[in-house]
């Protein structure tokens, strides 16, 4: 019996372990797929610890897999798990946790990308965003081929205050390729700084809490992996729609070994580019012999400030994309060709 006053600690029984669980269900990680497996509950153990106090949390894990992370988040005494899983291979794996804990655990055979988490969770744990952290926490092992358009899909969540971000600033602790990780925290200066180092700075505090070695997995992937938290931040250093900065810092790091000047310029359509990068790197205060790599939040604030200004004053800029201006003109020139050819041909 637990002591008076004192909640019981919920651990699940004894069950098959997780390489027992693979080859009962005959489980192969899917290449194709990027699927790896951590067997190791040590380790599983080590990420939900760094995901915080999950004592009465509910909890949505993405990709859950063969259950690993899953065992581990349920023995850290959280109210709820919700897993969304899209392999069926694994389901009956996870049923089999989910009747070790009775009412702990809900698995959904879905998409992570398309899932809607909105309603999921009872509406009284959202908080203001102003407040700490709601009691709701994203944790995942993901595929590496999921991983980077999801979290840019959540960074864009977390500017429009809606998905997991609709119960307030949810913190999430992920796994990456450790070269991801390195770059979602690079500082400004890094070799490693790029486009997701200022998308998930701009919105989240990113701390890259540990490495597992790449042989702590089924099969060995040819990376280690990058565990990585994130707090989105109270107040966004840039305040910008999440798409107008997209653009700029994209541009900006396409060509990351040139001055930045370059990547900026393809902001503008080529008859006036020169002119309006000038501007822009003018009323931002950026040198424009700087590398992308070395521009600092502060710089793209700056940057996305006047872009939007600019886009004001010219209601037709945000939609001018080189890449669309680059594929007319080769199909101009392409149709120039096949004119010669026929003229040519009709002499």
């Amino acid at each position: 019996m637990a002591a008076p006053g004192k909640l019981s600690t919920f651990r699940l029984p004894p069950l098959p372990t997780i390489r027992e669980i693979i080859k009962l269900f005959r489980l192969q990680a899917v290449k194709q797929l990027s699927q790896n497996f951590l067997l190791d509950l040590r380790l599983t153990d080590k990420i939900v610890r760094k995901a915080g106090d999950l004592t009465n949390a509910y909890v949505y894990e993405v990709g859950p897999g063969p259950g690993g992370i899953t065992r581990s988040i349920l023995n850290a005494n959280v109210a709820k798990l919700l897993v969304v899983e899209k392999d069926t291979r694994f389901i009956p794996g996870l049923q089999m946790l989910s009747d070790a804990a009775p009412g702990k655990l809900r698995i959904v055979h879905g998409d992570v990308l398309t899932f809607k988490i909105e309603k999921a969770f009872p509406a009284n744990l959202k908080r203001p965003w102003e407040d700490e952290p709601p009691s709701v926490h994203i944790i995942g092992n993901l595929p590496f081929s999921v991983s980077t358009p999801l979290i840019i899909k959540w960074l864009e969540n977390i500017s429009c205050r809606n998905g997991p971000f609709t119960y307030g600033r949810t913190q999430m602790t992920l796994t990456f390729q450790k070269e991801v990780a390195e770059r979602l925290t690079a500082s400004t200066g890094s070799k490693q700084r790029s486009r997701l180092s200022v998308m998930a700075q701009y919105l989240c505090g990113v701390q890259h809490v540990f490495t597992i070695p790449g042989r702590a997995f089924v099969p060995k992937p040819q990376v280690d992996v990058g565990v990585v938290h994130f707090t989105p931040l109270r107040q966004p250093k840039i305040e910008q729609p999440f798409k107008l900065v997209e653009k700029v810092v994209q541009n900006t790091f396409q060509f990351r070994r040139k001055r930045c000047y370059r990547g900026l310029g393809m902001l503008f359509p080529e008859a006036q580019r020169v002119e309006s990068t000038g501007r822009l790197l003018r009323l931002a205060d950026v040198d424009p012999t700087l590398r992308p790599s070395q521009l600092s939040l502060s710089h793209f604030k700056s940057l996305c400030d006047v872009y939007r200004m600019m886009c004001d004053e010219d209601p037709h800029l945000f939609a001018y994309n080189f890449r669309e201006e680059l594929k007319q003109s080769k199909s101009n020139t392409q149709e120039d060709e096949d004119e010669d050819d026929e003229e040519t041909h009709a002499l």
